[in-house]
């Protein structure tokens, strides 16, 4: 991996850390909801982690890291970005629950 695709790793897992720490007080979706600021940090976060893992990140890397669903990452920010019927707060939180701790383990390994 090369430095840049390095550093676009570690944008992308500070992305990550910065959702579920925004999201670390929340216990259910409804409480997730309660808070707008959260909601829009939130959201925005994954709209970088999104165009990082689709522009940013070499083939090769992608590749290299072929267990990362990067097309569902980039296509997580497409449902964000074109949501025109409005974005589908039950998936964000089930990814910030399920998926990111995933994803997260699996870019450390390629970080340390």
């Amino acid at each position: 991996m090369d430095n840049k695709d390095r550093f676009t790793l570690e944008k992308i897992y500070h992305c990550i850390d910065n959702v579920l720490s925004y999201c670390a007080d929340s216990h259910n979706l409804k409480e997730f909801e309660s808070n707008p600021m959260r909601v829009e940090a939130t959201v925005f976060n994954f709209l970088q982690i999104g165009e990082m893992a689709n522009n940013k990140l070499s083939d090769e890397s992608k590749e290299a890291m072929s267990e990362i669903p990067w097309a569902a990452v980039y296509g997580m920010r497409n449902r964000i970005v074109h949501g025109y019927e409005g974005v589908n707060m039950a998936i964000v939180w089930d990814t910030i629950q399920n998926d990111f701790p995933r994803l997260k383990k699996a870019i450390e390994k390629y970080l340390s």
